[in-house]
């Protein structure tokens, strides 16, 4: 009974010590990415503060992870915004995601976590690049404080082109905002500094600071320099009774459209794979060691994102931004994230009118700062120079993303990765050495590990290729898999070497029957 009251004491010392600063940390970092997440996906912003809320409190009680801090991701905004726009209805995708956690809830029973392995490394590189992309992409029209919401499809794009090309840009110019600019140049200004200048993490969170700075830029502004305010329109607006906006999405439209059953395939392989990158690098950052039960997390993830979805709330992953904040912040424990949800709970039931300070600007700027550490230029770098073999199903995937859609990009980046395991394996099949013997060339056959039906071809035509009067060692001893049909091969080349005054050795090749046809 004393070590038990020893043990809670000492629990209660640690969380006050460690978890309960790092969690006040890990709410300035998540607040305004929750904001952001919101405003990138198309969605209401109080979407992204529930599922802030629900990926705080909820999660840790489930999961095993002792320093993973879960909520909405940024990687998933592009995909949230074309399911909204492709159901047009709000509450069709917030059914999309329920959907979505049941999924992923199903893969952690089920113990399927462990599929993302089997995706290439560099398709995922090339998935997270154009993510990063594509979030940048949306954040212009904000950066720039642009009021038009036909911004891509309309005047931007024809700048580029020598049809009324000078009266598009006075069109941009004209609905753009000079303050916005200012602000946003400040903010972009503050994170080059605080990158140079920064030599060690910072118990101070920048994206905190980046708002703060940037919300009393737009106050000074207005307040004194009428010619660069913002609009009300440019600033955060939550309802005051966000409670009150909660609706559950009817279940009975789940047959309604097939496309809500795609958005949440889609929502679920993307979040499941988000979530166990990044528990695989926090768990890589614990001084303690601890692995993370995949699909123990996924189980985690599943009924939260279930619940988010029920209540209006975003997608939600583990979040490797929020994740490492919480590390660097000191914490040991799940206290951390659980209390960072308690705050983001506190900020939405009290602290509305303070939200409502913050420009769509600054949001931009933070955004734009994580689509770059997903899509930085060191990243293509670093792929290409390990080779074609990594660097074209990358780019691959890149590409096809941008230009069809996340699912489809990721099913051709694969599809291209697998055509370069076929190519290899075709070429991998044995290894020929030619030694010279006075008049007698002998060629050693050594076969490869695993021999497949794919080196068929190439075998066939080695040995085809071998000159008559000639010694032939085939050596297949250390193989661990040899396919039927290249035995065959072999066994109808015995008779074929005979025929051809060739002498003939195999090591560790089994003799099997051959059809013949009469």
């Amino acid at each position: 009974m004393h070590s038990k009251i020893a043990h809670a004491r000492f629990t209660v010392r640690s969380i006050l010590k460690h978890d309960l600063p790092a969690s006040i940390s890990v709410f300035f970092v998540a607040l305004p990415l929750c904001l952001g997440v919101s405003l990138a996906s198309n969605a209401p912003l109080y979407s992204g503060l529930l599922a802030g809320i629900i990926g705080g409190i909820l999660v840790p009680f489930i999961s095993k992870s002792a320093l993973s801090v879960s909520g909405p991701a940024a990687g998933l905004t592009a995909i949230c915004a074309a399911a909204i726009a492709a159901t047009g209805d709000i509450q069709t995708f917030f059914l999309s995601v329920m959907l979505a956690g049941v999924l992923q809830t199903l893969l952690g029973v089920f113990r399927l976590g462990g599929f993302t392995h089997f995706i290439p490394s560099a398709v995922i590189k090339g998935m997270l690049s154009a993510i990063g992309v594509m979030l940048i992409s949306k954040q212009v029209p904000l950066l720039i404080g642009y009021d038009e919401p036909d911004f891509w499809t309309n005047a931007f794009f024809n700048v580029f082109t020598l049809d009324h090309a000078f009266d598009n840009i006075l069109t941009v110019i004209n609905h753009t905002s000079a303050g916005a600019i200012i602000i946003a140049a400040i903010c972009v200004g503050i994170i080059i500094v605080w990158n140079k200048l920064s030599k060690k993490p910072s118990s101070v969170p920048q994206a905190f600071i980046i708002v703060i700075i940037g919300s009393s830029v737009a106050a000074i502004f207005k307040a004194y320099m009428p010619t660069l305010a913002l609009h009300d329109g440019q600033f955060v607006r939550i309802p005051s009774h966000v409670i009150s906006q909660i609706t559950i999405p009817d279940p009975q439209l789940l047959f309604s459209d097939s496309v809500i059953w795609r958005n949440a395939v889609i929502i679920c392989f993307v979040a499941t794979l988000e979530t166990l990158l990044s528990i695989t690098a926090i768990d890589k950052l614990d001084n303690k060691n601890r692995i993370t039960p995949q699909n123990r997390e996924l189980v985690a993830q599943g009924f939260a994102n279930f619940i988010s979805g029920m209540v209006g709330g975003l997608p939600i992953t583990a979040v490797i931004v929020r994740s490492s904040a919480n590390v660097q912040a000191g914490a040991q424990s799940k206290w951390s994230a659980v209390l960072h949800g308690v705050w983001l709970l506190i900020a939405i039931l009290f602290g509305v009118y303070l939200l409502d300070f913050i420009s769509y600007c600054v949001l931009a700027v933070i955004l734009i700062q994580t689509g770059y550490s997903l899509a930085k230029p060191h990243i293509f770098k670093s792929v290409y120079r390990q080779g074609n073999e990594q660097f074209m199903p990358f780019i691959v995937t890149f590409f096809a993303i941008l230009f069809t859609d996340l699912l489809i990009g990721v099913g051709i980046g694969i599809s291209y990765a697998i055509y370069f395991l076929i190519k290899h394996t075709y070429r991998a099949g044995y290894s020929l050495q030619v030694i010279h013997h006075g008049h007698t060339t002998v060629y050693k056959i050594e076969l490869a590990l695993n021999v497949s039906f794919m080196n068929k071809k190439r075998i066939l035509d080695m040995l085809e290729s071998i000159p008559s009067y000639s010694e032939v060692e085939i050596n297949g001893v250390d193989s661990v898999y040899i396919d039927r049909d290249v035995l065959e091969v072999i066994q109808e080349y015995r008779s074929k070497a005979k025929s051809r005054h060739i002498q003939l050795t195999t090591f560790g090749i089994a003799e099997v029957e051959t059809l013949v046809a009469h």
